[in-house]
């Protein structure tokens, strides 16, 4: 019943609160492990899933975990999703892209500190990698995160932040913290995060 409601009962990633307005949240991420998984949405063929399905197979979400212990490692949310062109429409990741493709990114449990302590993906597709510290202005909202929702919220934070003086230093991700497919629109928690200096 909680992912119907839209209830986050799973880790989520840590982060100090540096400033809060009406308008968005400036965070500062503690460092983090991730697998990823890179596409071309081009070449899906009617398999939507845009490399959700890889990543969930690689922590064991669907079964016996395709990783070299093989070891059952805890879904965490947000899934993001970063793309210089169009969001590719996946549940809960990371998804960088460029030149047509996108990446998209679990951040896996805070129990792995390094890309050493974590369990070698077999499938070669996975990547595992990791990210630093890092700020980013946060604007959350709920609903569907449609491309012209999403392009809304990026244009707006953009303003707001550039606006207060703060430097954007890259692309936006999209975070999300509920299944779409279980969690009904006006419950869901979907995020827009710009790096900034």
């Amino acid at each position: 019943m909680g992912l119907i409601l839209g209830k986050i009962k799973v880790e989520t990633p840590k982060y100090e609160l540096l400033h809060s307005s009406d308008d968005y949240e400036i965070r500062h991420y503690s460092p983090s492990v991730i697998a990823e998984v890179t596409y071309d949405p081009a070449q899906l063929r009617g398999d939507r899933d845009g490399g959700f399905m890889v990543l969930a197979g690689y922590i064991g979400a669907l079964g016996q975990p395709k990783n070299s212990k093989p070891e059952k490692i805890a879904m965490t949310v947000p899934v993001i999703t970063k793309s210089p062109e169009k969001i590719a429409m996946t549940t809960p990741v990371v998804t960088r892209g460029g030149a047509g493709e996108v990446t998209m990114q679990f951040v896996l449990p805070s129990k792995y500190q390094k890309k050493e302590d974590v369990p070698i993906p077999l499938d070669e597709r996975v990547v595992i990698k990791e990210e630093g510290e890092r700020k980013y202005g946060v604007v959350k909202f709920s609903g569907v995160a449609t491309d012209k929702v999403v392009e809304g919220k990026v244009d707006k934070l953009k303003a707001c932040l550039e606006r207060d003086g703060y430097r954007v230093i890259g692309e936006f991700i999209l975070a999300r913290y509920n299944p779409p497919w279980i969690t009904l629109p006006p419950l869901r928690t979907n995020e827009v995060m710009i790096p900034v200096e």
